[in-house]
Parts: structure tokens; sequence; C-alpha cells
């Protein structure tokens, strides 16, 4: 078995016995969010100066061109028809995440992408521009100088990159012009949804809820989402409940999973994985050709010319010739530690996962990423 392969397997194990302790609680606030208190999502383009030489190509990029023209005629300078060679303008989009009850002349972090051919933003300054929501209302205005976590540098015969130098991200680098109206404390019920759905989980949160304040005011609407009737004493004050129950202690339900990434050979196992009766058996088929070409030289002084004669060895070797049983009702551990047993990698253990769960014998899903 290759060390990557005794890394992972490791790594397994090491997750199933994080995993395998039963009875792990966690908080409501950490099993679900409360429908509703949600970022969104800005978007602007905008003009990033004072680059040295790194910007865009004016003649190849025209959208730069044009918005720095339109710049310049908003601030009274004329340059139409006018020849512009700076390097040291780049066209950008600015994104950024306006948080739940933001409120005006707060400050959020906005980070800026080069659209065009820029080298790099390093030194840049991004110059006033609106962020825009879905709705195409301006939410925010960014400006300020980038900081950027790469560099770009190079001669006349070599070039050294490091990172990702044209993207920038700046710290508090927008102002909030518009507030998002959501009543809180005003709303006659909240719903809680659930970040993992599942029907044991949802149920056991109104019971946690409902025990907590003496009455039945959590109900299970589905698998993702459990509403919850303000009580009279609670009434204009949501924030309060919410404070109260977030902290109240429930125990998830997991569906049994098995996760493979095939492209790393990632396999990760959920706890509550069982399998039936099976008979495992794993090999692995090796099949080697070997050449040997024969020259036969004619002798000296002869009539004769040189022939070359083929000559093959083909060698056949089947490996792990063993066959494993895995009994009804195992563990994970216990299904894992049997698999190993063959001395197979990650690669052969997650077509025998699939094989098996083929056969109808392992009762869980197998998600391929």
């Amino acid at each position: 078995m290759t060390r990557g392969a005794v890394a992972v397997l490791a790594v397994v194990a090491t997750l199933l016995m994080i995993g395998g302790s039963a009875g792990a609680t966690s908080r409501i606030k950490d099993l679900a969010n409360i429908e509703g208190v949600r970022q969104n999502q800005l978007i602007g383009y905008g003009l990033v100066v004072g680059l040295n030489g790194t910007g865009d190509t004016l003649n190849n990029i025209p959208f730069t061109k044009q918005s720095l023209q339109a710049m310049l005629e908003r601030m009274g300078v004329n340059i139409r028809g006018a020849t512009i060679r700076t390097g040291n303008v780049a066209g950008v989009m600015v994104t950024a995440n306006l948080p739940p009850f933001g409120t005006q002349g707060t400050r959020i972090d906005v980070t800026v992408s080069a659209l065009g051919d820029a080298k790099s933003l390093q030194g840049g300054t991004l110059l006033v521009t609106p962020l825009l929501g879905a709705d195409g209302n301006v939410y925010a205005v960014g400006q300020g100088s980038l900081s950027i976590g790469g560099f770009a540098a190079e001669g006349a015969a070599a070039s050294v990159t490091k990172g990702v130098p044209t993207v920038g991200r700046i710290a508090n680098g927008a102002i909030i012009e518009r507030e998002i109206e959501f009543a809180l404390n005003r709303m006659p019920n909240v719903r809680l949804a659930l970040r993992n759905a599942d029907f044991t989980t949802a149920k056991r949160i109104a019971a946690a809820v409902n025990d907590y304040l003496g009455s039945k005011t959590a109900e299970p609407i589905d698998p993702s989402t459990v509403q919850l009737t303000i009580p009279g004493e609670f009434k204009g004050n949501v924030v309060a409940l919410l404070t109260e129950i977030e902290q109240l202690q429930v125990e998830p339900d997991l569906s049994a999973k098995i996760i493979i990434d095939e492209r790393s050979g990632i396999i990760v196992m959920g706890r509550d994985v069982r399998v039936a009766t099976v008979a495992v058996a794993q090999g692995n088929l090796t099949v080697t050709i070997s050449e040997s070409p024969r020259v036969s030289q004619p002798n000296a002084l002869s009539n004769g010319r040189t022939v070359v004669t083929p000559s093959s060895r083909v060698g056949v070797q089947e490996e792990g010739k063993k066959l494993a049983l895995v009994k009804d009702g195992v563990s994970l551990q216990q299904l894992v530690d049997g698999l190993n047993g063959l001395g197979i990698g990650p690669r052969d253990l997650i077509g025998i996962l699939q094989a098996i769960k083929a056969a109808g014998a392992i009762q869980a899903d197998i998600e391929v990423m």
C-alpha cells in the first residue's frame, strides 16, 4: 500500500473515531438559520487608477477606454478623438456582501477583480463605484486603496508571479447607503431553516423549543423548516425569544451516506452506514510485455543481408487473490478494517463500495463528486 493510501485511510479512521461518539449535540444556532436574516450580494463596475504601467492596454480593452473617457468628461475634461496610451488604468468588477440589518453609514469589505488584460492591481486605487443589488438599486458605494495578496515581477527573459495579483481587497472599502427593511420584532411567527434537511432533526428542534418554553410553540413544517409562533410574552420582542432558544442543545440525525471524490481518491463515510452479508474479492491483473529483437548477421564477404527477428515475452500475474467476508450489520469501523485487510488503496476501495452498493448489500447513499 502506498504512503498516500495509508495517509487517506488514517484520516478516515480519525474521522470514524470522532464521529463514532453517540449523543453529540449542537446548538440550534449552529443547525439552523433564521429565515429572512441573510446577506445580500452586491456588484458594481469601476476603474482602478494609479497602477505602475500594469493596467489594461486601452487599444485592446475598449470598455476601459470608454469608461476612462466618460469619467474624465464628467470631470470637465474632453478627450474625444484623442489618443490615450496610459497603462495605469484598469477596468474592474467590485463585489461585496451586504450584511443583514446593515445600517446607513456603516462600512463593509469589497473585493476588486480585473476584467481586462491588466498584469497587476498592486498600488491601485478604486474610484467611486456604486454597488447594486439584484433589484438594480444602489445599496453601497465603494472607494479606496487596494491590498493584494500576490505580486508579479518580470525581466527581459524571466518573470515571477506569486498568488493572484489581479484580485485585491479593500477592508471597509464601501459605505452602506440604503438599508433593507426587515421588521423582525413585529413578525407574528419565525421560521428556522435547517442547514441540513432532515425529518428527525426538525422534530427534535421543535421538541427542544417546546420543552423549554412549556408550550406548543414550534412545529416542524417539512424536513428543512421549523415554524415558531411567537408566544404572548415575546410579542414585539422576537430577538429575546431567539436569544433564548438558539442556545438549546439538540442531537442532529444524519442519513447514511458515502461521499466519494474520484479525482483525489477521498472517501468519507457516515457512522450509520451498514452492510448486509457479502463476500468481497479484489485482485490486480498485471500484464508485462518485453521485447528482445534478435539480429541475424551474414558472414563477411558473403552475399547476404542483415535480418532482425522480433522476439516477445508476455507475462501475466494476478495479485491479491483474497476473498473477505463482511458480515451482516457490521459497523463502519468493522467494514473499513475488513476492506483494509485486503491490502487495497483508496481508489480500489471506491470500486468495491460501488460494487457492494450495486449488489444491494450496503444501506447508504453513495454520492460521487
